[in-house]
């Protein structure tokens, strides 16, 4: 009787740990959105002092496992992703979403590679990506809707994201 009880208390345990996730949105562990944002439509708002909209999620913009993008709301015309020569070094070719994802072989924020492709984050995000594996995480690319010259580097392991820019192609 009492491994009985015993085992009703462990299951009854289990069981509540898997409602209580049930409710929540899981970031990163390897999911790959779908798709990336939608553009920004109504009036745009400052992205908050913190993203950690759950509890556990990280305090950077991040995509839900249900593919909504958390702190990507600030509008076209955010002066943080300004650019006056957008397209500098021409345009990504690489493969864009699901399906196309590079593993990092180097570098830093203010210049990282994969492929023979070198990128920038945005200097406005440099604390979003303290936590990357420079030479191995993967990275899916996404299109950014709203910034010109701009798109989205997802961090798979993270479910965390930047705004990078394209600097073109070469060997290190």
């Amino acid at each position: 009787m009492k491994s009985l009880i015993s085992l009703l208390v462990v299951l009854l345990m289990c069981s509540v740990a898997v409602f209580a996730r049930q409710d929540r949105h899981a970031v990163g562990g390897g999911h790959i959105p779908a798709h990336g944002p939608h553009p920004m439509h109504g009036t745009p708002h400052a992205v908050p002092g913190t993203l950690e909209d759950e509890h556990g999620h990280p305090n950077a913009p991040h995509v839900h496992e249900d593919d909504r993008w958390i702190g990507h709301e600030s509008g076209r015309d955010d002066p943080h992703y300004h650019l006056d020569r957008p397209w500098e070094h021409g345009r990504f070719t690489g493969g864009f979403g699901r399906g196309h994802a590079f593993r990092l072989q180097g570098g830093g924020r203010e210049r990282f590679w994969f492929g023979g492709f070198y990128f920038s984050v945005a200097p406005y995000d440099y604390g979003f990506c303290d936590n990357w594996i420079w030479d191995r995480d993967d990275l899916v690319i996404y299109e950014d809707p709203d910034h010109v010259g701009w798109y989205l580097a997802y961090n798979v392991r993270l479910g965390t994201y930047v705004h990078v820019t394209y600097l073109g192609t070469g060997t290190t």
